[in-house]
């Protein structure tokens, strides 16, 4: 079994990397992450769902546990997140069905 918590933390510390070795690309993407979040008619919280959701369809995991972490300190729940991967499945198809269950495996250990 993964150790999300582990992989949460290499995780940080390689996007700590990229921010030191290449800095205008990293605050570049932090920038843009940041503009992409922030509160606007669709929520932060809404817009993080919709990030994962993508996170899913596209099979990346890192961006999954860094979509997953900013929800939880959100204060979003199992619920919303299953709900979330529902919809990456429809768009997704097969491999979403295994990604979005790592991702509500992500979020059970990450939240405990």
């Amino acid at each position: 079994m993964t150790d999300y918590k582990l992989a949460a933390k290499q995780l940080k510390e390689e996007r700590a990397f990229l921010m030191k070795e290449n800095k205008a690309i990293g605050q570049s993407m932090y920038g843009l992450h940041t503009a992409a979040i922030k509160e606007g008619v669709i929520s932060s919280k809404h817009k993080e769902l919709i990030a994962l959701g993508i996170a899913i369809s596209t099979q990346c995991e890192g961006c999954m546990l860094a979509h997953i972490e900013g929800l939880i300190s959100m204060g979003a729940t199992l619920e919303e997140i299953a709900e979330t991967v529902d919809v990456a499945i429809l768009m997704g198809g097969g491999p979403a069905v295994t990604y979005g269950g790592k991702a509500i495996a992500m979020y059970k250990a990450l939240s405990a």
